[in-house]
């Protein structure tokens, strides 16, 4: 009896016409079956957030003339779960998030609806990826894509501990001038925002954010510098997010 091929669910926040999310069905299609639901239009920067409020639809999606997958009116996590709760009819082997078209890296991670909906995989104890392409203009996803399937088969392999997912962000550059590979952590990159003020054209004033990065000093194995200087970076992410260092000292105030 011949074993089945593993399942694998794809997600983003970009949207389900995307085309880092394509990028990455065609590279999974080569090792396993691949189902799609993500969100119908762009979620970036949504976070974990899932809906409460209003009903979740759920409409297929085409491309190419066939079935591509399920899109959700919904946030990556939404996609996610209801995609374990009720549209898929088995847990699938592996769920991976992306491509992101740009990376996720620093405290961005807890922005990210890509990396929360990976997050949203490990809740319920499937290893999960997160993808991302470091650059938000003239995007290849092919490398990315290419090194989303050689890492998820490893995974598949080798699984991965409870509650840990992997956040993955690739170098906007050719296969050739890539360094390697580093397992980071998370780098202290900041966001020094600021809101440019407008007026509308019916004189109402309105607010649009902008700003620029403040990259930090740190060592190559932060994940920032890694992709900086050319390298594939990997940091395996928790979503635990309990300061376990400050529990004594908590437990020796006098409250």
């Amino acid at each position: 009896m011949l074993k089945k091929k593993p399942l694998i669910l794809l997600t983003n926040d970009d949207g389900i016409y995307a085309p880092g999310i394509f990028a990455l069905y065609k590279e999974m299609e080569k090792i396993g079956r691949v189902i799609v639901v993500a969100p119908s239009g762009e979620q970036s920067a949504v976070g974990h957030a899932i809906t409460l409020t209003d009903p979740l639809r759920v409409t297929k999606a085409v491309r190419r003339g066939k079935l591509f997958g399920y899109a959700v009116s919904g946030t990556p996590a939404d996609c996610v779960k209801i995609a374990l709760v009720s549209i898929l009819k088995e847990k699938p082997d592996l769920v991976v998030s992306g491509i992101n078209l740009g990376p996720n890296l620093g405290i961005n991670v807890i922005y990210s609806g890509t990396v929360s909906a990976a997050t949203e995989g490990t809740m319920f104890d499937i290893p999960s990826i997160a993808m991302s392409l470091g650059t938000f203009e003239d995007p290849d996803f092919s490398v990315a894509a290419k090194f989303a399937r050689k890492l998820s088969c490893i995974v598949l392999k080798k699984k991965l501990p409870k509650g840990v997912l992997l956040n993955v962000n690739v170098p906007a550059i050719s296969e050739k001038k890539i360094k390697g590979i580093k397992i980071t952590h998370q780098s202290k990159i900041t966001f020094k925002e600021k809101f440019e003020k407008r007026i509308d054209p019916r004189k109402r004033t309105y607010y649009w954010m902008a700003g620029s990065v403040k990259p930090p000093r740190e060592s190559s194995d932060a994940d920032f510098q890694a992709v900086k200087e050319g390298y594939i970076s990997i940091t395996p992410v928790h979503y635990d997010m309990t300061a376990y260092e400050e529990l004594e000292n908590l437990r020796s105030w006098k409250l």
